[in-house]
């Protein structure tokens, strides 16, 4: 049985030749990678991976070939039919390929739509879902997606759709009525015509906003900003994508909840910060 090394003793899936297993590599921080993950790389004869795998990553695969086949907007890149072709072809091969994805595969990341392909064409798959960006990535920034206090519901959208444009099906008025925390993946870009949609529906200017970029990873930095000021914010502290954007009060939390900064000594900023008056445990 082959598996990777740095596994316990498990029945642990065994890739044979021929599948693509299409498999989330997590928002960024090698340690975020599921133990299903771990073991695929350990088993893959090529890794074909996007622009957000960090190459740390690739190391737990050093008996694979690695392929880059990274889309990253505004820059060229491969198109989706021939990576989701490629897969097939490797696969009738006889290779064992693992297609890495940042995030999670099915997340905004365009998985099913290889998967789908690989299925039609006769090719075995299995799918490792992976810690989404627009969890994991607010997670670092101490910034919780659900808190009681503040929400029973969130809506992740993306902020482009396959012509590069602010998603045009998306009900934004809806949206901005019905979600009391909206978390928005790939909006930089449209930023302003985001926040600008938000408040025409009603979200107040003043709104607590949060912009993590190149989340969980050493280069992270975090914008807490308001939904007026957002795209003014995010020019003048140069930050670039990938991001992710959160909309609403659980920005707040951030206050109290920043464990990487308490973690250089950083104190909290405000033990409070929804202004509960109240112990937490008491809620």
């Amino acid at each position: 049985m082959t598996t990777t090394r740095h596994l316990p003793p498990h029945a642990w899936p065994i890739m044979q030749p021929g599948w693509v297993w299409l498999c989330g590599a997590g928002p960024g921080d090698p340690g975020l990678l599921t133990l299903h993950a771990a073991n695929a790389l350990g088993q893959a004869d090529v890794v074909i991976y996007d622009a957000l795998v960090q190459e740390q990553i690739l190391d737990w695969a050093p008996q694979a070939t690695h392929i880059y086949a990274g889309k990253r907007g505004g820059k060229p890149s491969a198109k989706q039919r021939d990576i989701s072709l490629r897969l097939v072809d490797l696969a009738r091969e006889g290779k064992k390929v693992l297609r890495l994805k940042g995030g999670d595969p099915f997340v905004f990341g365009r998985g099913g739509e290889e998967a789908q392909t690989l299925v039609q064409h006769g090719v075995p798959v299995r799918i490792i879902p992976g810690i989404s960006a627009g969890i994991g990535g607010l997670a670092y920034a101490g910034i919780p997606v659900t808190h009681r206090d503040v929400n029973q519901s969130v809506t992740f959208v993306t902020g482009h759709d396959q012509s590069g444009n602010t998603p045009g099906s998306l009900d934004w008025d809806s949206i901005s009525k019905g979600s009391q925390v909206i978390v928005i993946y790939m909006g930089m870009k449209h930023i302003q015509q985001i926040a600008t949609k938000l408040m025409d529906a009603g979200r107040p200017a003043a709104e607590p906003v949060a912009v993590v970029t190149t989340a969980t990873t050493d280069q992270q930095a975090v914008l807490e900003t308001t939904l007026g000021a957002v795209t003014a914010d995010i020019a003048a502290a140069g930050l670039a994508p990938p991001a992710i954007i959160c909309v609403g009060q659980s920005v707040l939390m951030r206050q109290v909840l920043d464990w990487q900064g308490m973690a250089k000594g950083e104190a909290p900023r405000n033990l409070d910060p929804l202004g509960r008056g109240r112990p937490a445990e008491s809620a």
